[in-house]
């Protein structure tokens, strides 16, 4: 009779854990709703400046390193710099401006939906004598995903304002077609860069759908307007056209890094390779080897950086869902983990 409880009680939990997330659920999506109206679908963007973040880094391991005499030497010139930038500032002779921004590219670029807003932003209030740094980490994708992502680095090259691209871990294929827009290319020794090539891959299963009777109906209107399929017979004349695509596409590539890198040997480098940050140094594909960290550290000496952030605003659908699920999925859970409880 104690061990049926015991289960019963358990169960009874369970139920009212699920009952409590629904609850929850319910609350959370009308809470939504009604801030929704009062939304002006403005994407949500945010400047921070990473001069006080370098500046708390190093006044915690002075404090911690230092005598207390010395750390109040340091502390009181440190306050005295800081309100000597503050005036020049109110004066109208501000210090140059580095604005940052990050792009972590996937397979489609879908991080450009936040590049295109951050590069509207800088160009509204950046001068000539200001600098953008992006921060790119990106393997490559969709040719025509990765072509608008340089074309929104480009806008800075056409108004003029100075441009850094610096690379820690991977900028190839479009990673590097962003990369080339910049004035000046910064790579840690091991970064990866180049892969200057197209490559496209499709599956067929015709032999198998053949084999087992199945037929596979493709209706087209002009004629390269499917070339290679999935499930239909390829032909020699539609895998000589997908080529040809490619090689176009490819060909379009290197003009688009003679223009802003005139310099790389294409010959060279546009085989499809990639190459260490070292070694791309040596071809041409970058110009300085540093990181990130180390590039920003130092022009906060003598700038001001502020990083640039942009979060497109997901629609309301989207949050309700994925909300909806990350809370289901959780109830879900609790009560699975709880009927593998070992039993006495």
């Amino acid at each position: 009779m104690r061990e049926f409880l015991s289960q019963y009680l358990l169960f009874f939990a369970q139920i009212a854990t699920v009952l409590a997330a629904l609850l929850i659920v319910i609350g959370r999506l009308a809470w939504l709703a009604r801030n929704a109206a009062a939304a002006d679908g403005a994407d949500r963007i945010r400047v921070r400046r990473l001069n006080d973040r370098f500046r708390t880094l190093e006044r915690a391991v002075r404090e911690a390193t230092l005598a207390k005499k010395p750390f109040k030497a340091w502390h009181k010139a440190d306050q005295k710099a800081e309100a000597a930038r503050l005036a020049a500032e109110s004066a109208g002779t501000a210090r140059k401006r580095l604005y940052v921004l990050d792009f972590r590219g996937d397979i489609r670029a879908s991080a450009v939906a936040g590049l295109r807003d951050e590069v509207t932003a800088v160009l509204a209030v950046a001068r000539a004598t200001d600098e953008v740094v992006v921060r790119l980490e990106s393997p490559g994708g969709l040719v025509h995903a990765y072509g608008l992502a340089a074309s929104q680095l480009a806008r800075l090259r056409e108004r003029s304002i100075p441009l850094t691209a610096v690379v820690d871990k991977v900028a190839a294929s479009g990673g590097y077609m962003m990369a080339c827009v910049a004035d000046k290319v910064v790579a840690a020794p091991f970064a990866v860069l180049g892969s200057i090539g197209v490559v496209a891959q499709i599956p067929n299963v015709h032999r198998l759908l053949e084999k087992h009777g199945v037929d596979f109906e493709l209706l087209t209107a002009g004629e390269h307007k499917r070339t290679l399929t999935v499930f239909g017979e390829n032909t020699d004349k539609g895998r000589q056209k997908a080529q040809e695509e490619l090689d176009d596409a490819h060909a379009l590539f290197k003009d688009f890094i003679a223009q802003y890198r005139p310099q790389v040997d294409l010959a060279r480098v546009a085989t499809g390779e990639h190459w260490y940050g070292v070694r791309a140094r040596d071809l041409g594909l970058c110009d300085e080897l540093r990181t990130s960290d180390d590039y920003l550290l130092e022009a906060s000496r003598g700038a001001d950086l502020f990083e640039v952030k942009c979060t497109p605003k997901q629609a309301l659908g989207n949050r309700l869902v994925a909300f909806a699920a990350a809370l289901v999925e959780a109830g879900i859970d609790v009560v699975a983990r709880g009927s593998r409880a070992p039993a006495n």
